[in-house]
């Protein structure tokens, strides 16, 4: 099985200072038919104006990505991290028994563009904990590079979940192919450009959602910069 859910039938709030997209029900966006997809609960399309941001507010029991794709995000939180979040970085952070941080734009003058995701735990009332990667552009042409995963294998961070999260650029004749589990469930997000997920074009901002396939094929890409996870069915 594999649908499509294009762009424009997310959710969408402009708060202003924030517009955000939401890929599944989220604060006051609710379709109970997009609740998540497998352990995946969130992905948020944000944009943030200069010289704002999210406030200090808290979390917990949830896996928490931050993935930029313009602009630079300023991490605060109440583990001690005070970071910079640029492109080609993977930010991992686990609430377990309660955090809270701040989320900030600081240029005066550019948005930050980022992707907010969120992944329901194995495992709850865990030590909160922060893992920030960075990775180049090289390791993901033309290819689906491993950037987070339950074991940090190939120098992902580590998540507390049965999910796996890629992320690949491609264009032109670049193709790559994943091998799913039937049993498990998969959801391929378009950051950017367009591309064939086994054979449907997707354009930006849209989805393919898949559940008892073998295999998530990339191709025709251009401009493209996909994520594809691995989730829990």
């Amino acid at each position: 099985m594999l649908q499509i859910r294009r762009s424009d039938a997310r959710g969408y709030a402009d708060h202003g200072w924030l517009k955000s997209h939401h890929s599944f029900s989220f604060a006051e966006y609710f379709d109970p038919a997009w609740m998540g997809w497998g352990n995946l609960r969130v992905i948020n399309e944000d944009r943030i104006a200069p010289g704002t941001g999210f406030g200090t507010h808290g979390h917990r029991d949830m896996e928490i990505i931050s993935y930029v794709l313009q602009g630079n995000l300023a991490h605060k939180d109440s583990m001690g991290n005070v970071k910079g979040i640029p492109p080609g970085d993977v930010q991992r952070m686990s609430a377990g028994t309660g955090v809270r941080h701040s989320e900030f734009n600081h240029a005066p003058n550019a948005t930050t563009h980022f992707l907010q995701i969120w992944i329901e735990p194995d495992v709850t009332g865990i030590e909160p904990g922060y893992e920030q990667k960075s990775f180049a552009e090289t390791e993901k042409r033309g290819q689906l590079r491993l950037v987070a995963s339950p074991d940090g294998a190939q120098g992902s961070v580590t998540v507390h979940a049965d999910a796996s999260m890629y992320a690949g650029l491609f264009n032109g004749n670049e193709t790559a192919e994943l091998a799913i589990r039937p049993d498990r469930k998969a959801y391929v997000h378009l950051v950017r450009g367009a591309l064939d997920v086994n054979g449907q074009r997707l354009r930006a901002g849209d989805a393919a959602v898949l559940a008892e396939e073998s295999v998530i094929r990339i191709s025709g890409g251009e401009d493209a910069e996909v994520l594809v996870f691995d989730l829990a069915a």
